[in-house]
């Protein structure tokens, strides 16, 4: 039996969508189920149902043999797992943002502050720009951060860019394009490796059947 951890919302759904067409279902609705652990019909396949954050996390210290998650996440918090798939679904952008006022000059100033719950990747971005940065990190609402003064900027992932318009904001800069990624313990890949090989066949197989239609 094979261990996965995966977030809920989109990425448990678009996830689930692919495991139908390999033959494994569950016997209960996993989005609305309170239980954070399942298992599939057949066997093969045990469920853990996460914090997006905490997915790399399980699979890295060995509480899971693989997971699901954004390739943002893997940026930012750099685990030691094996990266052997991308899943093509789940996509974001994330980007450096500014107030509509702002006109541009964000990117043209020597020192700035910027918002965001990327701490790592933001940092790493900015020097490579020769930009100094101070970083405030949050975990919600990052946009009211421009709004109320507290930064200049924001660093976030955004899919359709609604909410940046919301609050009046406007695209600057994309860093990085992400999707999501299955990722796998490295040591599981010698201690079950037949079982692992078999589903990272499988998942590639389904997961670009989805992507064809």
């Amino acid at each position: 039996m094979i261990t996965l951890a995966l977030p809920k919302g989109r990425l448990l759904r678009e996830t689930v969508g692919i495991l139908g067409p390999m033959g494994i279902g569950f016997g209960t609705d996993l989005e609305t189920s309170r239980s954070l652990v399942h298992e599939s019909v057949d066997g093969s396949l045990r469920i853990l149902l996460l914090r997006a954050r905490d997915v790399a996390t399980f699979v890295e210290y060995g509480g899971a043999d693989a997971g699901v998650v954004g390739k943002d996440l893997l940026m930012e918090d750099s685990p030691s797992v094996y990266e052997p798939l991308d899943l093509r679904f789940g996509h974001c952008r994330l980007v450096v943002a500014e107030p509509e006022d702002s006109r541009g000059e964000l990117m043209q100033r020597g020192f700035i502050r910027i918002a965001t719950k990327y701490p790592n990747v933001t940092e790493r971005y900015f020097s490579s720009m020769g930009i100094e940065v101070e970083i405030i990190k949050l975990y919600g609402s990052i946009e009211l951060a421009p709004i109320v003064g507290m930064a200049d900027g924001i660093v976030d992932l955004v899919s359709t860019g609604s909410t940046l318009r919301a609050n009046r904001l406007v695209e600057v800069e994309t860093i990085a394009e992400s999707t999501a990624r299955l990722i796998f313990n490295r040591s599981v890949l010698k201690t079950k490796h037949e079982d692992a090989s078999r589903f990272i066949d499988g998942m590639r197989a389904a997961a670009g059947r989805k992507t064809a239609r």
